[in-house]
């Protein structure tokens, strides 16, 4: 990743004007009454606050920075530079396009090259990226550079499953589909059989 560049979703949260909380709670107001119901009603009043409150968590990953996540690193692991691999962590994100949710679970693995980061730390950098607006192929794109410019190691590999609610309840409504997404740095993007150990300890064909 070019170092120069600046990342898409930093530039929304530095350069847009985040409205009050005034403003957004009228926002659902407006949505309330557009889907054809009263938000003056007594089960809805206090709609706006919740929802309000729900997405400052849903979205909170637009104030996390993935470089005071991944910045401590531990050297004395005996020697080890074999696979780092962290399978079955769970997320859930909201679609960019629609604003319903996709989860599902992603798949990280990497080959150190100067130590190891605390396993929680991949857990923590999947939920910066969750909890946004995404799609998910950028979503799988913005996990391996963040592990490639922040960690360095000699490769690195990503892949997410998920089930998107723009597809179930919407739409096609294709119940159950899932979408798998995967992406390959440095060693296992050259050496075949380092992507089918991967595969293999995700319990995945290639």
């Amino acid at each position: 990743m070019d170092a120069s560049a600046k990342p898409q979703h930093a530039k929304l949260v530095s350069e847009i004007r985040r409205p009050s909380r005034d403003e957004a709670e009228e926002a659902v107001r407006t949505l309330i009454a557009w889907a054809g119901d009263d938000p003056s009603r007594e089960g809805l009043l206090e709609t706006p606050a919740r929802v309000t409150s729900a997405y400052g968590e849903f979205f909170g990953g637009y104030h996390q920075d993935p470089r005071e996540i991944l910045q401590t690193t531990f050297k004395e692991v005996g020697g080890y530079d074999d696979i780092v691999l962290v399978r079955d962590i769970p997320f859930s994100s909201h679609c960019e396009h629609h604003m319903v949710p996709f989860f599902g679970k992603v798949h990280i693995a990497y080959l150190p090259h100067d130590g190891v980061v605390g396993l929680s730390k991949l857990a923590r950098l999947v939920e910066v990226y969750a909890r946004r607006l995404q799609v998910q192929e950028n979503m799988t794109a913005q996990i391996i550079d963040a592990i490639n410019e922040h960690l360095n190691p000699r490769g690195a590999a990503v892949m997410i499953e998920a089930e998107h609610m723009c597809m179930s309840i919407r739409g096609v409504r294709a119940h159950g589909a899932l979408t798998i997404t995967q992406r390959f740095t440095g060693v296992f993007a050259e050496d075949r059989n380092e992507q089918d150990r991967f595969f293999a300890l995700v319990g995945k064909r290639g």
